[in-house]
């Protein structure tokens, strides 16, 4: 194989599983990626190499010993940066008025990607304070559309929809209140559904317009979708959840040439 990032998340996720594919080399391959072409596409906000290859080598070891965390076990993600992480800077599309917020807690979504063995790899851009249809930001730079940089991305989950389009990542959680989920998926392909209220857990991060927002997933079909919602309620058949299923277009983007 001469690109893991062309794998979708649940080949991607099988592959670790099987032995076929180490966990390493997938966080190895989307964090080549991301040095190429974050410099034009201004997805990730913060990139953590080290911690995110540590984490892969400790899932590897734990599939060679046959103990697979859930779903996600060494499945390389990243997340919008309103969700928090212990210790972590937190911006919240806000650096200005954030500074250099780093919480005590961590978002109950993260932990729980965590305890299904997901790799994290860093935060993703955002609109500020998670308004914003664009997914502009006028104090972090232009996300820019993997397809046509020249095109928006669409927001507020502008991060989310450009690195899972561009393959340098395999999935996202961004939140989804009038379209901010949704708009990245339209803009860049795939899917970004928005769950029913109440299904994703909002605790440990910045909830976007109060109750009417929620978490969602962003990813490259329908069933990848449905595994992150999986993974961040616990439950596999989650009330509010996209339909499973492999519909949606493998999109390999014009600018990896």
């Amino acid at each position: 194989m001469t690109d893991p990032t062309s794998l979708t998340l649940t080949e991607a996720a099988r592959a670790v599983r099987d032995g076929a594919l180490r966990a390493e080399a997938l966080a190895d391959a989307c964090l080549d990626r991301i040095g190429r072409l974050n410099p034009t596409l201004n997805a990730f906000l913060s990139v953590e190499p080290e911690e995110a290859l540590a984490a892969a080598r400790a899932a590897d070891a734990e599939a060679r010993a046959g103990r697979l965390r859930g779903p996600l076990h060494g499945v390389p993600l990243a997340h919008k940066d309103m969700f928090y992480r212990a210790g972590k800077r937190c911006t919240c599309g806000s650096p200005t008025i954030r500074g250099d917020f780093r919480p005590e807690r961590t978002a109950t979504v993260l932990e729980r990607l965590d305890a299904a063995g997901a790799v994290t790899l860093g935060t993703l851009h955002m609109a500020e304070f998670a308004m914003g249809p664009t997914g502009h930001n006028a104090h972090l730079g232009r996300c820019r559309n993997p397809w046509d940089p020249d095109r928006i991305t669409g927001g507020s989950s502008s991060g989310s929809g450009a690195a899972v389009a561009g393959r340098l990542a395999f999935g996202s959680l961004g939140s989804d209140t009038g379209g901010a989920g949704r708009l990245p998926a339209a803009l860049g392909g795939g899917v970004g559904p928005e769950p029913r209220q109440g299904a994703t857990p909002r605790g440990g991060g910045r909830a976007p317009a109060g109750r009417l927002g929620c978490v969602g997933p962003r990813a490259r079909r329908a069933g990848e979708a449905a595994a992150l919602v999986s993974g961040v309620t616990g439950r596999a058949d989650a009330a509010g959840a996209p339909c499973p299923g492999g519909g949606g277009a493998r999109g390999v983007v014009p600018i990896s040439r």
